[in-house]
């Protein structure tokens, strides 16, 4: 990280940006050269002797380029972003933009158990729609692909609006 004074460290400030965040972008590559997918997602966060721990849950299909892309390699990157506010300034190279934000690298592995998959797929409903009722049909389960990143090393950042 370039301007380490917008580093975020502290844990509770990374759990408020997952937890505002409703959107992950995943970066592989694959045949076909470099790819970035936009999904929702649902997420395990911990903290072990003041290191943050991180698994984010993804669903789709099982078949198509990214299947194929996760199956040949399963190395991804992550970014999530919010926050979002244009910075004026005095002169056009003085603008800016507000956010706060993820960025990572993980390991990706499909879910394989219906119980794996529930888990996951109760850590994206519980994420971004935490009022719905949750059960699952058997059938659904079969044929849905339920994914777990495992985030090694991610950071977070934060450039803060201008105040007045």
């Amino acid at each position: 990280m370039r301007l380490y004074k917008r580093e975020i460290r502290d844990p509770k400030l990374l759990e408020e940006i997952l937890k505002e965040c409703q959107v992950v972008r995943i970066g592989f590559a694959d045949e076909e050269g470099m790819m970035i997918v936009p999904v929702n997602f649902g997420y395990d966060f911990s903290v072990s002797q003041g290191i943050p721990g991180l698994k984010l849950y993804i669903h789709g299909a099982g078949e198509g380029r990214k299947a194929r892309a996760f199956a040949r390699d399963s190395r991804v990157a992550v970014e999530m972003d919010c926050r979002h506010g244009l910075i004026t300034g005095d002169y056009t190279c003085s603008y800016s933009y507000s956010y706060r934000s993820i960025m990572g690298n993980g390991q990706i592995r499909p879910l394989e158990n219906a119980q794996d998959k529930i888990y996951g797929l109760t850590r994206i409903l519980e994420h971004i729609a935490p009022e719905t009722k949750i059960s699952f049909q058997p059938s659904m389960l079969e044929r849905t692909a339920v994914y777990c990143i495992d985030v090694h090393t991610f950071t977070g950042k934060e450039r803060r609006p201008e105040t007045v």
